[in-house]
């Protein structure tokens, strides 16, 4: 005697084979996807954050490196801050990009500030090498030779008139003072509270926060008496600016290094070689001008850097 299935379980059955179909299909349209995707590029890729200090240093970079290996370097320039180089990094779009260690060690890898005054550059630096290995696979390498700090500039006139040479020095003047900084120092973790509760400052007013690019207009035309720049900045040179000594050494460390995927560096051993060269080359000092030239005297960022390396013989 036969038995014919129930209407249900007749439906059941073909949306069951239905189902099985579009599976299949869509595991077949994934495939598919797969053997399309080109292959990652064979040519080098360094990145850069949107801030000319950082165009510079990757352009010298990628000069370097095509210098040795006779090569085009893939540039991939003007990303948007830390956290955007880093996922580049991570994911392979970039080989490679230069940071600054206690950037690296905050803002990326969340640790803990030193207390003040055991802020050591070798110690911050052998942190951070020993956590991009660990986490991300990715090489730290041996400093460019400078660092870009946060910097209290001044005025140069305001500080030949109070003897202005050390924060401490300005904080007898801050409650007659106004404070320019950009956002991201009113609230990280090594920026302003932290300035405030170690040297005691306090100023005229709540600082008055605006772009980074707004900072040294603001200064020069005495908007503001005092701005949270950086250490390295054009303009400090170009307007006769003065950056306040650290005297209390508040802030970490910044050294510029280049990190690099070990995986790269391992496909690409010209990488290897143009760090090494590269490693201790820059001052403060240098880099200093290189901003200037581009920002202050508007020249092309790749013919500073040529001029930089025939200066140093690279």
């Amino acid at each position: 005697m036969s038995f014919e299935a129930a209407p249900c379980e007749r439906t059941a059955r073909r949306g069951g084979s239905t189902k099985l179909l579009m599976q299949l299909m869509t595991l077949c349209f994934l495939l598919a996807c797969v053997a399309c995707t080109p292959p990652r590029s064979s040519r080098i890729t360094i990145g850069a954050k949107n801030f000319t200090e950082q165009v510079v240093l990757g352009e010298l970079l990628a000069q370097e490196i095509e210098a040795i290996t006779g090569e085009h370097v893939e540039r991939r320039f003007y990303l948007a801050g830390s956290y955007l180089c880093q996922q580049a990094l991570v994911s392979g779009r970039i080989d490679g990009y230069v940071e600054y260690t206690g950037t690296a060690l905050t803002a990326i890898l969340k640790q803990p500030l030193p207390p003040v005054g055991q802020r050591d550059a070798a110690a911050v630096f052998k942190t951070v090498q020993r956590l991009y290995a660990q986490r991300y696979q990715v090489r730290a390498e041996p400093g460019l030779g400078f660092e870009n700090t946060f910097a209290m500039v001044v005025r140069g006139e305001d500080a030949r008139k109070l003897g202005l040479k050390t924060i401490s020095d300005s904080v007898s003047h801050a409650p007659a003072m106004r404070l320019g900084v950009g956002y991201e120092f009113q609230e990280r973790p090594d920026g302003l509270r932290g300035l405030e509760a170690a040297y005691g400052l306090k100023f005229a007013d709540d600082p008055r926060t605006m772009d980074l690019g707004l900072l040294y207009r603001a200064l020069a035309s005495d908007q503001v008496d005092m701005i949270a720049g950086n250490s390295t900045d054009g303009p400090i040179r170009a307007l006769g600016l003065v950056a306040l000594e650290d005297d209390k050494h508040y802030f970490p460390p910044y050294e510029a290094v280049p990190l690099f995927r070990e995986d790269s560096l391992g496909r690409h051993p010209a990488i290897q070689t143009a760090v090494d060269r590269l490693a201790g080359k820059l001052s403060a000092e240098q880099v200093r001008e290189m901003n200037n030239a581009v920002d202050g005297e508007h020249r092309d960022v790749a013919e500073v850097v040529r001029e930089f390396r025939k200066e140093k013989g690279l």
